[in-house]
């Protein structure tokens, strides 16, 4: 089982010739309401890509609310530890220039959400099954149900986004920890803009004590720093191998594992970047799960993001498992 502890949102996205300036009315080429939130399409990604998955996490009395609720659901994740907390769902406005976004956020529900309710969606969690997270709802009710998942011997993930400063005793109870570029440099205060400095990103994080680290680079693909995690069974491979034509940069000892491995991105038209990280996530979660090692999970997660790119929307985007292994097996 896999549990997501995180947000749900409606978006509300316009998508526009260029991203206005202060003060300017723009007329949007378009709009569409989608469901979402990084919590909701993480959980949506792994039920697409038939993982058992938990969603936890809180909603308004609102009519967003019961629709989120009924979305996710239909994609076959288990709704039944989302609750109902005040009166309004959590909202997303986002702006799409040429398959680029940009987003706000007003968290509602997702605010209020409390350690009890993190307490009571993990009360089934057993040792090996996954807890995947994100920072969208109050990061001690993150903390908390991370170290909880850790004292029962799950699998922790942590999706550090939005991106903001963390208690550095957070790190203990983390495993993978997935950042983007900006994350990273916020969370590190290292740029990841070469091999040099995606290596020593990925080491201060190991400082830190996460057990792994994949930063997802854009366009650039993504950087996959195995340290001391491993998975057993399921896929072909080690951590230590590339064999699919990745950049391989070896470590300067300061860190257990066999390096940094870099994974290209697909080359796809992008038409709507929203929810490509969280696929990305939800798909290595998926892989993991499965007991594939994390660069192969990794490689399985890029095609994944690159499928979601390819549609507009949260959700309703991303690929589901049959799209995503057909691409994959056919990999040299």
């Amino acid at each position: 089982m896999i549990y997501v502890l995180g947000s749900l949102n409606t978006d509300l996205v316009f998508d526009v010739p260029y991203m206005p300036r202060g003060g300017e009315t723009l007329a949007a080429n378009s709009f569409g309401v989608f469901y979402g939130g990084k919590g909701a399409n993480q959980a949506a990604a792994l039920a697409k890509l038939s993982s058992a998955v938990k969603m936890i996490g809180a909603v308004g009395r609102d009519g967003f609310g019961e629709a989120m609720i009924k979305n996710l659901t239909a994609y076959g994740a288990d709704c039944s530890n989302v609750v109902k907390r005040g009166e309004d769902s959590g909202l997303a406005g986002i702006l799409v220039e040429n398959g680029e976004n940009r987003i706000i956020l007003s968290a509602g529900a997702n605010g209020r959400l409390t350690n009890a309710d993190a307490d009571a969606g993990l009360a089934g969690a057993k040792a090996g099954d996954i807890l995947l997270t994100q920072l969208e709802v109050p990061a001690a009710v993150v903390a908390h149900a991370l170290k909880t998942a850790k004292a029962r011997g799950l699998i922790t993930v942590l999706n550090p986004a939005p991106a903001k400063p963390l208690d550095a005793g957070i790190y203990r109870y983390v495993d993978i920890i997935t950042p983007n570029e900006s994350e990273t440099l916020i969370l590190t205060g290292t740029d990841p803009a070469d091999a040099e400095s995606i290596e020593a990103a990925i080491n201060k994080f190991y400082s830190f004590g996460v057990r792994a680290a994949v930063i997802t680079l854009g366009s650039r693909g993504s950087a996959v720093g195995a340290g001391t995690f491993s998975t057993d069974g399921g896929g072909a491979g080690s951590d230590a191998v590339d064999g699919q034509g990745a950049e391989v940069f070896s470590t300067d000892g300061k860190c257990a594992g066999s390096g940094v491995t870099l994974i290209p991105a697909r080359r796809v038209k992008a038409v709507d970047t929203t929810a490509a990280g969280d696929t990305y996530v939800g798909a290595l979660c998926n892989r993991l799960e499965r007991g594939f090692n994390i660069v192969d999970a990794c490689r399985f997660a890029t095609i994944a993001s690159s499928l979601t790119v390819q549609k507009r929307g949260a959700a309703e985007s991303i690929p589901n498992i049959n799209e995503v292994e057909s691409i994959y097996k056919g990999q040299p």
